[in-house]
């Protein structure tokens, strides 16, 4: 069997990194919201596919995450075998390295899957001197 070419979307989502454009309001305190309602990953014991809306919630300093990388960050998920509460934290340290807000909360609020329902939230809030 011949083996397929890898499709340009599996491309940029291979080499998708976080992105970040300087504050347009530095030194304004705002709130930013993201949802990412088509998570998925794969469960490390089962290898069962699930499913969660990701909520980001941040106050930037002086950096911004540019959507488009967000979105390409957490395709690459996908095909990963990681648990509900490593994917939270995860997510959460990688934005903290691109971005470093003042605060942030990432939700990750996964599909019901066997009658249970998970929400892991995890946050981080920058030391100021």
């Amino acid at each position: 069997m011949p083996t397929q070419e890898m499709k340009y979307g599996e491309r940029e989502i291979k080499e998708g990194q976080l992105i970040t454009f300087p504050n347009p309001r530095i030194g304004r305190r705002y709130t930013i919201e993201i949802s990412l309602p088509e998570f998925t990953c794969k469960c490390p014991f089962s290898g069962y596919p699930d499913f969660a809306t990701i909520y980001i919630s941040y106050i930037p300093d002086q950096k911004v995450v540019e959507l488009k990388s967000i979105k390409l960050y957490i395709n690459a998920y996908r095909d990963r075998y990681i648990s509900h509460e490593e994917s939270a934290n995860q997510i959460l340290d990688d934005f903290v390295d691109s971005c470093d807000p003042l605060w942030v909360k990432v939700r990750a609020d996964f599909t019901p899957r066997g009658n249970v329902h998970t929400v892991v939230e995890v946050t981080s809030e920058k030391e100021l001197s």
